[in-house]
């Protein structure tokens, strides 16, 4: 099923477009992560880790952890817009739908 011309376009170019590193960050802190849910938060690599890794791995890695705040605050924003019995309901679809597949 299509969705409204103007939503659609805007999701097309946003998808196609590299976002500039101001408005991820910008975006990452409007929907910051809530407290309650833990599972949202992006893990940072433990410093014993991080010491020895190469320049590449450590770009890699902090691109890594960007792209997963601004999903996270996808999570977030989309969340907030639901209400309880909504997001019950899209949990069930999509668990129903998953296990199909499977």
């Amino acid at each position: 099923e299509a969705m409204e011309e103007n939503l659609a376009a805007s999701i097309n170019y946003m998808v196609s477009h590299q976002l500039q590193d101001s408005v991820m960050v910008e975006t990452a802190e409007l929907y910051k992560t809530p407290e309650n849910c833990t599972s949202l938060k992006v893990p940072t690599v433990n410093p014993s880790i991080w010491t020895p890794m190469t320049p590449v791995m450590r770009g890699q890695e902090i691109r890594f952890q960007r792209i997963l705040k601004l999903i996270s605050a996808a999570i977030t924003a989309f969340g907030r817009q639901m209400e309880g019995s909504e997001m019950i309901k899209i949990q069930r679809y999509f668990g129903l739908t998953v296990q199909f597949l499977l």
